[in-house]
């Protein structure tokens, strides 16, 4: 019994101390993202990405008509991540949505007021210029509205996957595609994959505060050429 006893602490050890090493870091997709200056919140003041670990969403000219989108990001990300430093959800509107935003805000905080939740307003003109800074797989609707938010690091890179296969397609050799969006309408997206790349990268900026931090790439290191726009 004393030698299980003592072997325990042990073999916990040498089960943590592979997963410490093969810690792979979320990759960057596109660097040096513009600063939302053309953005104010609904008192007036400036955003910021600079310094901020950010989601970044797009709800349009009618926000209220998909507020299940805010919900859910509210619900699967934001309640998860809300006592982490730095971190904040900023969703940009047109100018034209502020009556919706407020109700739904009201939505939103219906039990507790969301401090790390902004909705920053610009003309319709600075909402699509901000998405199209993106690395984007598809357009904006003709609301200037999509389900899909963005990773967005401390210092304004996009971040996402570059390879976004399982084990098993990887073992199948299949072809290599990326993650660069997170769709608010699928839960297990929220849940899985974003939850999972969110706290890589505030696991990444622990480690640099630590003074240990590896660079290693979070997939495979040759995966070159996915720059799309």
């Amino acid at each position: 019994m004393l030698t299980v006893l003592f072997f325990l602490p042990v073999l916990f050890l040498l089960f943590l101390y592979p997963s410490k090493h093969n810690y792979k870091t979320l990759d960057i997709l596109k660097k040096d993202l513009p600063e939302l200056t053309n953005f104010v919140d609904k008192n007036g003041d400036d955003l910021r990405l600079e310094s901020h670990l950010t989601v970044l969403g797009f709800l349009g000219e009618t926000p209220m008509d998909d507020a299940i989108l805010a919900l859910n990001l509210k619900e699967l990300v934001y309640d998860k991540f809300r006592g982490f430093k730095r971190f904040q959800i900023v969703v940009l509107v047109p100018e034209s949505a502020k009556a919706q935003v407020a109700l739904l805000e009201k939505e939103l905080n219906q039990y507790e007021f969301l401090e790390y939740w902004k909705f920053g307003f610009g003309s319709k003109e600075d909402v699509l210029a901000a998405y199209q800074e993106l690395k984007i797989s598809a357009v904006l609707d003709a609301s200037l509205k999509t389900s899909d938010v963005f990773i967005i690091d401390k210092e304004r890179n996009q971040r996402g996957r570059l390879d976004d296969r399982d084990k098993n397609e990887i073992k199948r050799n299949s072809p290599i595609f990326g993650l660069s969006s997170y769709d608010c309408l699928e839960v297990s997206v929220l849940k899985n994959k974003m939850s999972e790349d969110v706290r890589i990268l505030f696991t990444e900026y622990r480690q640099k505060r630590k003074g240990n931090f590896n660079s290693t790439s979070r997939r495979a290191d040759d995966l070159k050429g996915d720059e799309k726009n």
